[in-house]
């Protein structure tokens, strides 16, 4: 099924906005604004970005869009990932503390190689600063008390590309399948390069049939000459 944006805006407050989000902003920020400027109790996403991320938020705005999230939430992605070789947290990225360090150098040839091992299915290991479940408890929850468990491998399905080396950053393009995690994968591949790493910066450049360039910028929200209303958009179903 394609999920396609038709050219009129809808006449009430409810549909589909995407939001390129904003670094620094949570994701509950933006459908806390969102509530506040167009006066719709029920909004939601299609998928929450870490505060230190950027890039495609799809906002489901009124009851007849928000219980169609499962339909957005399984959706591939597509993500810009920047990763800080030589040093790995216990976050997996930029927003926690640093647990070992290596002044291990990688060369590329030993990145793609390392690279060439993440793609296609593989299993992934959720990690414990994140919102999944276990036992009715959130894993970060429990992270944050200083606990750890044992979490089940979920299988991914990953597209990688190397865009850019010069150490200790390296970019990398990365479509995934529903539910990867990519600061896992920053560090499993800090990990195979006996390095460490950590990720710094990422940008959501798709969700499903959604890019970037789709979006409008998400600080516009809080611009009250800004008419949010006039980029909610309908969508129609072409089976």
């Amino acid at each position: 099924m394609t999920v396609t944006i038709s050219n009129t805006p809808l006449l009430e407050q409810n549909g589909i906005l995407l939001v390129n989000k904003p670094k620094g902003k949570t994701s509950f920020s933006l459908v806390a604004t969102l509530r506040r400027r167009l006066g719709v109790k029920k909004i939601g996403h299609a998928g929450t970005l870490d505060p230190f991320a950027t890039g495609v938020m799809v906002m489901l705005v009124g009851r007849s869009f928000t219980r169609l999230s499962d339909q957005f939430l399984g959706a591939d992605k597509e993500y810009l990932a920047e990763l800080f070789l030589g040093a790995a947290t216990d976050t997996h990225d930029c927003e926690g503390k640093i647990i070992s360090q290596s002044d291990g150098i990688p060369t590329l040839s030993e990145i793609e190689a390392t690279v060439a091992k993440f793609q296609g299915d593989i299993e992934q290991v959720p990690p414990m600063y994140s919102a999944k479940k276990v036992n009715g408890k959130k894993l970060y929850e429990l992270a944050r008390q200083g606990k750890e468990i044992e979490r089940k491998p979920c299988k991914v399905h990953l597209n990688i590309k190397v865009i850019h080396y010069q150490y200790p950053s390296l970019i990398l393009s990365v479509q995934c399948s529903k539910g990867t995690y990519i600061r896992s994968l920053a560090h499993d591949i800090g990990q195979h390069l006996e390095c460490g790493a950590h990720l710094t910066n990422l940008t959501r450049m798709r969700s499903g049939t959604f890019h970037l360039n789709d979006c409008i910028d998400g600080m516009l929200l809080q611009d009250p000459s800004v008419d949010i209303s006039q980029h909610l958009k309908d969508y129609s179903n072409e089976k």
